[in-house]
Protein backbone atom coordinates (compact mmCIF):
# COMPACT_ATOMS: atom_id res chain seq x y z
CA UNK A 1 0.00 0.00 0.00
CA UNK A 2 0.61 3.45 -1.34
CA UNK A 3 -0.19 6.64 0.88
CA UNK A 4 0.22 9.99 -0.14
CA UNK A 5 -1.18 12.62 1.55
CA UNK A 6 -2.07 16.05 -0.44
CA UNK A 7 -1.08 19.20 1.88
CA UNK A 8 -3.64 21.55 1.42
CA UNK A 9 -3.80 23.15 5.20
CA UNK A 10 -7.87 22.21 6.21
CA UNK A 11 -8.55 20.82 2.87
CA UNK A 12 -5.53 18.13 3.06
CA UNK A 13 -6.48 14.41 2.18
CA UNK A 14 -4.73 11.14 1.65
CA UNK A 15 -4.52 9.02 -1.57
CA UNK A 16 -4.41 5.61 -1.21
CA UNK A 17 -2.93 3.07 -3.66
CA UNK A 18 -3.51 -0.41 -2.97
CA UNK A 19 -4.75 -3.49 -5.02
CA UNK A 20 -7.74 -4.73 -3.38
CA UNK A 21 -8.63 -1.70 -1.40
CA UNK A 22 -12.01 -1.14 -2.29
CA UNK A 23 -13.17 -3.62 0.81
CA UNK A 24 -11.55 -1.44 3.12
CA UNK A 25 -13.61 2.28 2.77
CA UNK A 26 -16.11 2.07 4.91
CA UNK A 27 -13.74 1.48 7.51
CA UNK A 28 -11.21 4.12 6.16
CA UNK A 29 -14.68 6.41 6.01
CA UNK A 30 -15.26 6.09 9.49
CA UNK A 31 -11.88 6.86 10.76
CA UNK A 32 -12.30 10.20 8.79
CA UNK A 33 -15.11 10.74 11.52
CA UNK A 34 -17.55 10.83 8.41
CA UNK A 35 -21.07 10.21 9.04
CA UNK A 36 -24.71 9.71 8.35
CA UNK A 37 -25.66 8.69 4.89
CA UNK A 38 -23.45 7.68 2.37
CA UNK A 39 -24.63 8.42 -1.07
CA UNK A 40 -22.73 5.96 -3.97
CA UNK A 41 -23.06 8.04 -7.04
CA UNK A 42 -21.75 5.49 -9.75
CA UNK A 43 -22.96 4.16 -13.53
CA UNK A 44 -24.47 0.95 -14.28
CA UNK A 45 -20.93 -0.78 -15.54
CA UNK A 46 -19.28 0.41 -12.80
CA UNK A 47 -21.89 -0.36 -9.95
CA UNK A 48 -22.68 -3.71 -11.69
CA UNK A 49 -19.12 -4.90 -10.65
CA UNK A 50 -18.07 -2.87 -7.79
CA UNK A 51 -21.12 -1.44 -6.40
CA UNK A 52 -22.29 -4.47 -3.50
CA UNK A 53 -18.37 -4.63 -2.26
CA UNK A 54 -18.80 -0.50 -1.60
CA UNK A 55 -22.00 -0.68 0.03
CA UNK A 56 -21.47 -3.76 1.76
CA UNK A 57 -18.24 -2.17 3.27
CA UNK A 58 -20.39 0.97 4.34
CA UNK A 59 -22.89 -0.89 5.63
CA UNK A 60 -20.48 -2.93 7.43
CA UNK A 61 -18.92 0.03 9.06
CA UNK A 62 -22.35 1.30 10.15
CA UNK A 63 -23.30 3.99 7.39
CA UNK A 64 -26.50 3.75 5.51
CA UNK A 65 -25.75 3.45 2.13
CA UNK A 66 -27.79 4.48 -1.30
CA UNK A 67 -26.68 3.64 -5.21
CA UNK A 68 -27.35 6.71 -7.10
CA UNK A 69 -26.02 5.92 -10.83
CA UNK A 70 -26.09 7.97 -13.69
CA UNK A 71 -25.68 7.10 -17.19
CA UNK A 72 -22.16 6.18 -18.49
CA UNK A 73 -20.79 9.10 -21.17
CA UNK A 74 -19.12 12.08 -21.09
CA UNK A 75 -22.11 13.56 -23.33
CA UNK A 76 -24.55 12.80 -20.11
CA UNK A 77 -21.99 15.65 -17.37
CA UNK A 78 -24.16 17.80 -18.28
CA UNK A 79 -26.98 20.21 -16.12
CA UNK A 80 -29.91 17.53 -16.30
CA UNK A 81 -27.71 14.67 -15.19
CA UNK A 82 -26.88 16.90 -12.25
CA UNK A 83 -30.50 17.93 -11.73
CA UNK A 84 -31.50 14.32 -11.30
CA UNK A 85 -29.02 13.43 -9.16
CA UNK A 86 -30.29 16.53 -6.60
CA UNK A 87 -33.67 14.54 -6.97
CA UNK A 88 -32.04 11.45 -6.06
CA UNK A 89 -30.34 12.71 -3.33
CA UNK A 90 -33.25 14.27 -1.54
CA UNK A 91 -35.43 11.56 -1.90
CA UNK A 92 -32.80 9.14 -0.20
CA UNK A 93 -32.74 11.73 2.97
CA UNK A 94 -29.18 13.06 2.14
CA UNK A 95 -28.63 15.85 4.51
CA UNK A 96 -25.74 17.93 5.79
CA UNK A 97 -24.30 15.16 8.25
CA UNK A 98 -24.22 12.69 4.93
CA UNK A 99 -21.56 12.13 2.79
CA UNK A 100 -21.05 11.36 -0.80
CA UNK A 101 -19.00 8.56 -2.51
CA UNK A 102 -17.66 8.89 -7.00
CA UNK A 103 -17.38 5.29 -7.56
CA UNK A 104 -15.98 5.42 -11.38
CA UNK A 105 -14.23 6.72 -13.74
CA UNK A 106 -13.88 10.53 -14.60
CA UNK A 107 -17.35 11.77 -15.47
CA UNK A 108 -18.86 10.04 -12.01
CA UNK A 109 -15.77 11.97 -10.22
CA UNK A 110 -16.33 15.70 -11.46
CA UNK A 111 -20.31 15.27 -11.48
CA UNK A 112 -20.37 13.71 -8.35
CA UNK A 113 -18.18 15.95 -6.78
CA UNK A 114 -20.22 19.21 -7.92
CA UNK A 115 -22.97 17.46 -6.38
CA UNK A 116 -20.89 17.31 -3.05
CA UNK A 117 -19.59 20.87 -3.65
CA UNK A 118 -23.16 22.32 -4.10
CA UNK A 119 -25.53 20.43 -2.24
CA UNK A 120 -27.04 22.17 0.89
CA UNK A 121 -23.89 24.37 0.47
CA UNK A 122 -21.24 21.69 0.18
CA UNK A 123 -21.21 18.65 2.19
CA UNK A 124 -18.17 15.84 2.63
CA UNK A 125 -17.38 13.59 -0.61
CA UNK A 126 -14.83 10.41 -1.45
CA UNK A 127 -13.24 9.24 -4.63
CA UNK A 128 -12.92 6.47 -5.57
CA UNK A 129 -11.78 6.07 -9.34
CA UNK A 130 -12.01 2.75 -11.65
CA UNK A 131 -10.28 4.15 -14.74
CA UNK A 132 -6.78 4.78 -15.16
CA UNK A 133 -7.21 8.34 -16.09
CA UNK A 134 -9.06 9.41 -12.92
CA UNK A 135 -6.74 7.72 -11.14
CA UNK A 136 -3.80 9.50 -12.20
CA UNK A 137 -5.68 12.82 -13.09
CA UNK A 138 -8.88 14.00 -12.57
CA UNK A 139 -9.75 12.53 -8.68
CA UNK A 140 -6.65 14.28 -7.55
CA UNK A 141 -6.81 17.79 -7.06
CA UNK A 142 -11.20 18.63 -6.30
CA UNK A 143 -11.58 19.74 -9.82
CA UNK A 144 -15.41 19.55 -9.83
CA UNK A 145 -17.60 20.58 -12.29
CA UNK A 146 -20.05 19.62 -15.72
CA UNK A 147 -19.61 20.47 -19.32
CA UNK A 148 -21.73 23.28 -21.26
CA UNK A 149 -22.70 22.46 -24.81
CA UNK A 150 -19.68 25.30 -25.74
CA UNK A 151 -17.51 24.09 -23.61
CA UNK A 152 -16.23 21.16 -21.16
CA UNK A 153 -16.39 21.93 -17.61
CA UNK A 154 -17.38 25.38 -17.84
CA UNK A 155 -19.56 25.12 -14.85
CA UNK A 156 -17.57 23.53 -11.45
CA UNK A 157 -15.80 24.31 -8.71
CA UNK A 158 -12.98 23.58 -6.50
CA UNK A 159 -13.73 21.26 -3.92
CA UNK A 160 -11.34 19.14 -2.17
CA UNK A 161 -12.23 15.12 -1.49
CA UNK A 162 -11.62 14.18 2.02
CA UNK A 163 -9.60 10.83 0.54
CA UNK A 164 -8.96 8.81 -2.59
CA UNK A 165 -9.17 5.74 -2.60
CA UNK A 166 -7.36 3.88 -5.70
CA UNK A 167 -7.70 0.36 -6.26
CA UNK A 168 -5.14 -0.50 -8.69
CA UNK A 169 -7.21 -4.04 -9.40
CA UNK A 170 -10.26 -2.35 -10.67
CA UNK A 171 -8.14 -1.43 -13.71
CA UNK A 172 -8.65 -5.45 -14.55
CA UNK A 173 -12.21 -5.22 -15.70
CA UNK A 174 -11.12 -1.69 -17.61
CA UNK A 175 -12.19 -1.23 -21.13
CA UNK A 176 -8.81 -1.36 -22.79
CA UNK A 177 -9.86 2.20 -25.12
CA UNK A 178 -10.12 3.74 -22.14
CA UNK A 179 -7.05 2.14 -20.26
CA UNK A 180 -4.91 3.54 -23.20
CA UNK A 181 -6.94 7.00 -23.18
CA UNK A 182 -6.01 7.00 -19.46
CA UNK A 183 -2.29 6.33 -20.37
CA UNK A 184 -2.29 10.08 -21.91
CA UNK A 185 -2.57 11.63 -18.87
CA UNK A 186 0.62 9.86 -17.64
CA UNK A 187 2.31 11.04 -20.56
CA UNK A 188 1.79 14.80 -19.96
CA UNK A 189 3.74 14.36 -16.33
CA UNK A 190 6.78 13.18 -18.43
CA UNK A 191 6.49 15.36 -20.89
CA UNK A 192 6.24 18.75 -19.03
CA UNK A 193 7.23 18.02 -15.19
CA UNK A 194 9.65 15.08 -15.04
CA UNK A 195 11.52 13.48 -18.07
CA UNK A 196 12.88 10.22 -15.69
CA UNK A 197 9.20 9.56 -15.79
CA UNK A 198 8.94 10.38 -19.33
CA UNK A 199 12.39 8.04 -19.99
CA UNK A 200 11.01 5.23 -17.65
CA UNK A 201 7.47 4.94 -19.45
CA UNK A 202 9.96 4.80 -22.74
CA UNK A 203 11.51 1.68 -21.07
CA UNK A 204 8.86 -0.06 -19.62
CA UNK A 205 5.42 0.60 -21.73
CA UNK A 206 5.25 -2.54 -22.78
CA UNK A 207 5.04 -3.56 -19.09
CA UNK A 208 2.42 -1.10 -18.68
CA UNK A 209 0.32 -2.65 -21.77
CA UNK A 210 0.72 -5.79 -20.34
CA UNK A 211 -0.78 -4.13 -17.09
CA UNK A 212 2.10 -5.64 -14.34
CA UNK A 213 0.55 -4.74 -11.28
CA UNK A 214 3.92 -3.47 -9.95
CA UNK A 215 4.51 -1.20 -12.98
CA UNK A 216 0.80 0.26 -12.99
CA UNK A 217 1.33 0.97 -9.01
CA UNK A 218 4.50 3.01 -9.87
CA UNK A 219 2.74 4.98 -12.82
CA UNK A 220 -0.17 5.79 -10.75
CA UNK A 221 1.67 6.78 -7.89
CA UNK A 222 4.04 8.95 -9.59
CA UNK A 223 1.53 10.85 -11.54
CA UNK A 224 -0.33 11.21 -8.31
CA UNK A 225 2.64 12.80 -6.90
CA UNK A 226 3.83 15.05 -9.39
CA UNK A 227 -0.21 16.14 -9.54
CA UNK A 228 -0.25 16.29 -5.93
CA UNK A 229 2.95 18.59 -5.92
CA UNK A 230 1.55 21.46 -8.70
CA UNK A 231 -1.56 21.37 -6.66
CA UNK A 232 -0.09 22.19 -3.19
CA UNK A 233 1.41 25.10 -4.74
CA UNK A 234 -1.33 26.23 -6.96
CA UNK A 235 -5.01 24.47 -5.40
CA UNK A 236 -7.46 27.23 -7.75
CA UNK A 237 -5.02 27.26 -10.89
CA UNK A 238 -4.06 31.26 -10.51
CA UNK A 239 -0.91 30.19 -12.24
CA UNK A 240 1.69 27.33 -12.08
CA UNK A 241 -1.50 24.69 -12.33
CA UNK A 242 -2.50 25.71 -15.53
CA UNK A 243 0.20 23.89 -16.54
CA UNK A 244 -1.26 20.42 -16.11
CA UNK A 245 -4.07 21.81 -19.00
CA UNK A 246 -0.61 20.41 -21.59
CA UNK A 247 -2.52 18.91 -24.50
CA UNK A 248 -5.92 19.80 -23.20
CA UNK A 249 -6.68 23.71 -25.08
CA UNK A 250 -7.10 22.04 -28.19
CA UNK A 251 -7.92 18.44 -26.95
CA UNK A 252 -11.02 20.09 -25.34
CA UNK A 253 -12.04 22.04 -28.51
CA UNK A 254 -11.65 18.92 -30.37
CA UNK A 255 -13.41 16.54 -27.63
CA UNK A 256 -16.85 19.97 -27.68
CA UNK A 257 -16.89 19.59 -31.46
CA UNK A 258 -17.33 15.91 -31.62
CA UNK A 259 -20.24 16.34 -29.35
CA UNK A 260 -18.58 14.71 -25.85
CA UNK A 261 -19.28 11.40 -27.50
CA UNK A 262 -17.28 10.75 -30.94
CA UNK A 263 -13.50 11.18 -28.95
CA UNK A 264 -13.21 10.05 -25.26
CA UNK A 265 -11.44 12.57 -23.23
CA UNK A 266 -7.88 10.92 -23.34
CA UNK A 267 -8.00 10.46 -26.87
CA UNK A 268 -8.58 14.32 -27.40
CA UNK A 269 -5.52 15.10 -25.17
CA UNK A 270 -3.43 12.54 -26.90
CA UNK A 271 -4.31 14.67 -30.08
CA UNK A 272 -4.08 17.86 -28.34
CA UNK A 273 -0.57 16.80 -26.81
CA UNK A 274 0.77 15.95 -30.65
CA UNK A 275 -0.41 19.36 -31.72
CA UNK A 276 1.19 20.81 -28.19
CA UNK A 277 4.58 19.80 -29.13
CA UNK A 278 4.28 20.99 -32.97
CA UNK A 279 3.60 24.46 -31.24
CA UNK A 280 6.55 24.25 -29.03
CA UNK A 281 9.03 23.30 -32.05
CA UNK A 282 7.37 26.08 -34.12
CA UNK A 283 8.04 28.42 -31.10
CA UNK A 284 11.86 27.30 -31.15
CA UNK A 285 11.05 25.60 -27.58
CA UNK A 286 11.67 21.59 -28.62
CA UNK A 287 13.35 19.97 -30.86
CA UNK A 288 12.15 18.07 -33.80
CA UNK A 289 13.38 14.83 -31.99
CA UNK A 290 11.84 15.15 -29.08
CA UNK A 291 8.51 16.06 -30.34
CA UNK A 292 8.76 13.27 -32.50
CA UNK A 293 9.59 11.31 -29.06
CA UNK A 294 6.33 12.77 -27.68
CA UNK A 295 4.46 11.52 -30.55
CA UNK A 296 5.82 7.81 -30.54
CA UNK A 297 5.39 7.46 -26.63
CA UNK A 298 1.53 8.27 -27.76
CA UNK A 299 1.32 6.22 -30.62
CA UNK A 300 2.70 3.30 -28.60
CA UNK A 301 0.30 3.38 -26.43
CA UNK A 302 -2.53 2.64 -29.15
CA UNK A 303 -3.67 5.97 -29.45
CA UNK A 304 -3.84 8.14 -32.59
CA UNK A 305 -2.95 11.25 -33.06
CA UNK A 306 -4.56 12.50 -36.48
CA UNK A 307 -6.70 15.30 -36.18
CA UNK A 308 -10.18 14.42 -37.04
CA UNK A 309 -12.41 16.22 -39.73
CA UNK A 310 -13.12 20.15 -38.17
CA UNK A 311 -15.17 22.60 -39.45
CA UNK A 312 -12.49 26.34 -39.01
CA UNK A 313 -14.52 28.68 -37.34
CA UNK A 314 -16.44 26.24 -35.11
CA UNK A 315 -12.71 25.31 -34.12
CA UNK A 316 -12.07 28.44 -33.39
CA UNK A 317 -15.29 29.43 -31.58
CA UNK A 318 -14.39 25.91 -29.14
CA UNK A 319 -11.04 27.78 -28.93
CA UNK A 320 -12.67 31.10 -27.67
CA UNK A 321 -14.70 29.81 -25.50
CA UNK A 322 -12.01 27.83 -23.43
CA UNK A 323 -11.82 28.65 -19.15
CA UNK A 324 -7.83 30.12 -20.03
CA UNK A 325 -9.03 32.78 -22.52
CA UNK A 326 -8.67 36.13 -21.32
CA UNK A 327 -8.63 39.61 -23.52
CA UNK A 328 -9.22 37.25 -26.46
CA UNK A 329 -5.69 35.10 -26.44
CA UNK A 330 -5.21 31.73 -24.29
CA UNK A 331 -2.79 30.91 -22.15
CA UNK A 332 -0.91 27.85 -24.05
CA UNK A 333 1.09 25.38 -22.27
CA UNK A 334 4.14 24.17 -24.35
CA UNK A 335 6.35 21.31 -23.72
CA UNK A 336 10.37 23.30 -23.29
CA UNK A 337 11.84 19.88 -24.90
CA UNK A 338 10.74 16.77 -22.40
CA UNK A 339 10.40 17.20 -18.74
CA UNK A 340 9.75 21.32 -19.18
CA UNK A 341 7.00 23.58 -19.63
CA UNK A 342 6.72 26.69 -20.87
CA UNK A 343 3.83 29.33 -21.41
CA UNK A 344 2.66 31.36 -23.87
CA UNK A 345 0.04 33.74 -25.36
CA UNK A 346 -1.81 33.36 -28.44
CA UNK A 347 -5.07 34.18 -30.44
CA UNK A 348 -6.85 31.22 -31.83
CA UNK A 349 -5.90 31.96 -35.47
CA UNK A 350 -2.43 32.08 -34.25
CA UNK A 351 -2.75 28.61 -32.41
CA UNK A 352 -3.94 27.18 -35.58
CA UNK A 353 -0.93 28.66 -37.52
CA UNK A 354 1.73 27.47 -34.82
CA UNK A 355 0.29 24.09 -34.48
CA UNK A 356 0.03 23.54 -38.50
CA UNK A 357 -3.66 23.10 -38.65
CA UNK A 358 -3.87 25.39 -41.23
CA UNK A 359 -0.47 24.33 -43.29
Amino acid sequence: MSVLTVNLAENSYDIIIEQGALPSLGERCAALGLSGRAAVISNPTVAALYGRVVLNSLETAGFSAVLINIPDGEEYKNPATLNRVYDDLLAAGVDRSSFIVALGGGVVGDLAGYAAATWLRGIPFVQVPTTLLSQVDSSVGGKTGIDHPQGKNLIGAFYQPRLVLIDVATLATLDPRQFRAGLAEVIKYGAIIDRPFFEYLETNMAGILAMEPETLTTIIRRSCELKAQVVELDEKESGLRAILNYGHTLGHAFEALSGYSGLVHGEAVAIGMALAAQVSVSRGLCSRDEADRIVALIKRCGLSVAVPAFDRQKLLDALAADKKVKSGSITFICNSGIGMYALSKHTPEELLGLSGLEA
